[in-house]
């Protein structure tokens, strides 16, 4: 679902009024625009939420001028990592307060302040450029999983034996069927057997 942005017309940092910028002669495109898509919804309160990165979901809340990092499904030491990767990168950029970067009120969740003047369409770019550089991260934990999947399942002539190709043998491991293993058996399962052979 797309999320558009508008700014309100005629006003610029810091809400100081701005002289609207003269159109662009005809044929020639716009200088200063940038596309980009995100995963993304925008929530009853103005909050945008970003359901692009694979491990964690990023809430935009600009009338509160925070954004939180929250994870998809369960907690981790990577989804750590990605929510920190998250806050680190908005603050080299100077969208976020490094010193306000801390744990959320949702378990797992890391929450930072946004500097003011709080500018959506530039923050949403930044989140988009970040998750661009994380893809290729994800994409190869995707195919790694999916490659482990066809190993195991569908494995090459290489890595597979037909049934009866490796002969059996009568008893094979240290676990024998049918005994017990306390401390003082094993003595008595010992001289049973050298007694048999």
């Amino acid at each position: 679902m797309a999320v558009e942005v508008q700014a309100a017309p005629g006003t610029g940092p810091y809400g100081l009024p701005q002289e609207p910028t003269p159109p662009p002669p005809s044929g020639a495109p716009p200088k200063d625009v940038m596309e980009f898509e995100l995963n993304a919804r925008r929530t009853m309160d103005g909050d945008v939420m970003v359901f692009e990165h694979a491990d964690i979901d990023i809430i935009v809340m600009p009338n509160k001028s925070k954004i939180l990092a929250v994870p998809k499904d369960l907690m981790t030491e990577v989804v750590y990592g990605a929510s920190d990767r998250l806050c680190k990168y908005l603050a080299k950029k100077g969208v976020v307060d490094p010193s306000s970067i801390q744990g959320g009120n949702v378990y797992g969740s890391l929450e930072v302040t946004l500097l003011p003047p709080v500018n959506l369409k530039l923050i949403l770019l930044n989140i988009s450029k970040w998750i661009d550089e994380e893809r290729p991260y994800f994409e190869f934990v995707e195919n790694f999983e999916e490659t482990s999947d066809e190993y195991f399942t569908d494995p090459s002539d290489e890595d597979s034996t037909e049934l009866g190709e490796v002969p059996h043998e009568a008893s094979k491991g240290t676990l024998q069927p049918g005994y017990n293993y306390g401390p003082y058996f094993q003595n008595y399962v010992l001289e049973r057997k050298q007694r048999e052979e």
